[in-house]
């Protein structure tokens, strides 16, 4: 078994959500993906979407949602990062046809719906799972993130430099 670490991150705006799509984004690796799960509506393309931004250093980039499209690459200064959107996927081997292999040897993965991956979860991962969270009258959002393999070490050295700090990724 690979070890993991765990922590959770209360997102009180959508800026928030992008400070931490930024965090991840420069502590990410091409050959790991960054799976992400949620109800519908629950934000994982607006985290996407800020996490290719901060990849990409431009914070304008046009990032649509890869929705119909399944998947949405995109050439960084660094490497590729592929944006999947597998909610339509009806049967992990059509990734095959996507490039799947490819992507796994020289991109990072940004997966929504990773539940669809099937065989193609990669051991190097980071898992964030975001939940809404009411406070009063207000809406925030959770994030809980769980580093494995190689993620691990980093989301543990991350945890640390941000201290116990919510919101303020």
């Amino acid at each position: 078994m690979s070890p993991h670490v765990s922590h959770t991150v209360v997102l009180p705006d959508l800026a928030a959500t992008g400070r931490l799509a930024a965090d991840l984004a420069a502590l990410a690796r091409p050959g790991e993906a960054v799976l992400l799960s949620g109800p519908l509506g629950v934000g994982k393309t607006a985290f996407a979407r800020a996490f290719v931004r901060a990849w990409l250093g431009d914070p304008v980039a046009d990032v649509p949602s890869p929705t119909f499209t399944l998947v949405q690459p995109y050439d960084g200064p660094r490497e590729s990062v592929w944006h999947l959107d597998l909610y339509r996927l009806v049967d992990p081997e059509e990734l095959l046809e996507l490039g799947i292999e490819q992507a796994l040897a020289e991109a990072v993965l940004l997966v929504e719906w990773p539940d669809r991956l099937g065989p193609w979860v990669p051991a190097d991962r980071l898992d964030l799972v975001l939940a809404v969270w009411q406070t009063g009258t207000e809406e925030a959002r959770t994030a809980r993130l769980e580093g494995r393999g190689a993620w691990a070490e980093r989301l543990r050295n991350w945890i640390q430099e941000k201290g116990t700090a919510h919101g303020g990724c």
